[in-house]
C-alpha cells in the first residue's frame, strides 16, 4: 500500500540480501521509522515488543527470523533453538506456529550448507503468499461492499466499522479487513470507515487511522464503546474485523472488544464479517473459548498512554491511580453463531467446520 504516494510493505528483505527491514509500529503514528532486524533474537524481540504485530505479519517475521538464525548457525541444534525462541514470543496468533512449522519442515531434511538459501527463499515466498492471499480476501470482500453500495442513494457512503488494526500494517501488504475497503475506495466507491480506537494499545487510532489517512480513505476515529450506539442509529452498514485464530468450528479470536462489537451487531441486524487468511485457521481445536490461550500483556499498557504534546514531544503519562490493580487481556473469542460470514482468499464461507474443511481440505487433513 501507499504512504504519501510511495509504496511500502510492512516487512522486506533489505538490499544487502540478508538483513530484514520492517516498519516500527511502536513509533506510529507520530514517527515513521524503519527498523533493521539482523538476527533471530531481533525478530523475536520485534514480535514480542509489537514492533511488528498482526497475525500474518508475525508469521512472516518469524519466517525471516528462522532464515537469519540459519545464516548464523545452520545446525540442527540452532534450528531447534530458533524455533523454540520465536514460538515463545507471543502465544495467541496461530500464524506464528504455522510459519515456523513451514520453515522447519523445509529445513530439517536439508544439509547445513543448503539451509540458508532455502530459508531465505521460503521466507520470501511466505511474504509473497500473504500478499496474494490478502488480495483474494479483498476481491471477495469487495463484492459484499458492492452489494451494499447498490442499495445506497447517489453520494451516500457505505459505512464500515473496524476493530483493532487488520490493515496492511498487520500483514505484509493490503491487510485482511481493510483489503476490501482499499479495493472499494480505489474503484471509486464512496466508503467511510468507523475506526475503533482499540484500547489499550490504540491500534485503531494509531495504526488503522494512520494508514487509511495516508491512502486517502475517509474515516472517523471513535471510542471503543461507540459502535453499539452507531448501530442502533443505522450508521453502520457492516462490520469487518480481522482475527488472530479461527477454530475449525468457526469461533473467532481477535483483539479484546471484538466480542462486544459482534453482540451489538447481532442485536441490531448489522452484518458482522471476519476477514481471515487460511494460515489463521486452527483445525486442531473446536472450542475457541476453552481452547485458545488468551495473552495477558503488561499492565502498563492499560495504566499508561503515549501521545504527542502540543509542542511536539512524545510523552507517556499514567492514567490509572497508583496502587490500583490492572488486568490486560489481549484477546477475546466471538462464537461462530455471532459471525455472519468468513471472508477468505477462496471465497465467502459460513463459520462452521464443513465450510472451512471444504474450502481448505489441505489444511484440515489429519484433524
Amino acid at each position: 500500500m501507499k504512504v504519501d504516494g510511495r509504496h511500502f510493505r510492512s516487512i522486506w528483505l533489505e538490499d544487502d540480501g540478508w538483513t530484514v527491514g520492517a516498519i516500527d509500529q511502536r513509533r506510529l503514528p507520530h514517527e515513521f521509522v524503519v527498523a533493521r532486524i539482523a538476527s533471530a533474537a531481533d525478530a523475536t524481540e520485534a514480535i514480542r515488543s509489537m514492533l511488528v504485530r498482526g497475525a500474518p505479519l508475525i508469521g512472516a517475521t518469524a519466517a525471516y527470523g528462522m532464515a537469519l538464525a540459519m545464516r548464523t548457525d545452520a545446525s540442527d541444534a540452532a534450528l531447534d533453538r530458533a524455533y523454540a525462541m520465536l514460538l515463545a514470543a507471543r502465544p495467541t496468533a496461530i500464524n506464528l506456529k504455522w510459519a515456523l512449522e513451514e520453515m522447519a519442515r523445509l529445513l530439517r531434511p536439508l544439509t547445513a550448507s543448503e539451509r540458508v538459501a532455502a530459508a531465505y527463499q521460503r521466507a520470501g515466498e511466505i511474504a509473497d503468499e500473504d500478499v496474494a492471499i490478502n488480495q483474494g480476501i479483498g476481491r471477495h470482500g469487495l463484492a459484499l461492499i458492492e452489494q451494499i453500495a447498490a442499495t445506497k442513494q447517489p453520494g451516500e457512503p457505505i459505512n464500515i466499522l473496524t476493530h483493532c488494526n487488520a490493515g496492511w500494517l498487520a500483514t505484509v501488504d493490503w491487510g485482511t479487513a481493510t483489503a476490501p475497503i482499499y479495493l472499494a475506495h480505489d474503484s471509486g466507491l464512496k466508503v467511510h470507515v468507523w475506526v475503533d480506537e482499540t484500547r489499550p494499545r490504540n491500534q485503531g487510532a494509531s495504526l488503522t487511522a494512520w494508514e487509511l489517512g495516508h491512502h486517502g480513505v475517509p474515516h472517523t476515529v471513535i471510542a471503543d464503546n461507540t459502535g453499539g450506539h452507531l448501530m442502533q442509529h443505522h450508521m453502520v452498514d457492516l462490520a469487518i474485523v480481522g482475527t488472530d485464530r479461527v477454530t475449525a468450528s468457526g469461533d473467532v479470536c481477535n483483539k479484546i472488544g471484538t466480542y462486544l462489537k459482534a453482540l451489538a451487531a447481532h442485536d441490531n441486524g448489522v452484518p458482522f464479517y471476519v476477514a481471515l487468511p487460511s494460515p489463521t485457521i486452527d483445525f486442531s481445536i473446536d472450542d475457541g473459548i476453552r481452547q485458545i490461550p488468551i495473552e495477558q500483556r503488561s499492565t502498563e499498557e492499560v495504566a499508561t498512554m503515549t501521545g504527542r504534546t502540543a509542542d511536539g514531544r512524545v510523552e507517556t503519562v499514567r492514567v490509572v491511580p497508583d496502587g490500583s490493580p490492572v488486568a490486560n487481556y489481549g484477546f477475546d473469542v466471538t462464537p461462530a453463531r455471532l459471525v455472519t460470514g468468513l471472508i477468505t482468499e477462496r471465497g465467502l464461507l459460513r463459520p462452521d467446520r464443513a465450510a472451512l474443511a471444504s474450502a481448505f481440505p489441505e489444511r484440515s487433513a489429519g484433524h
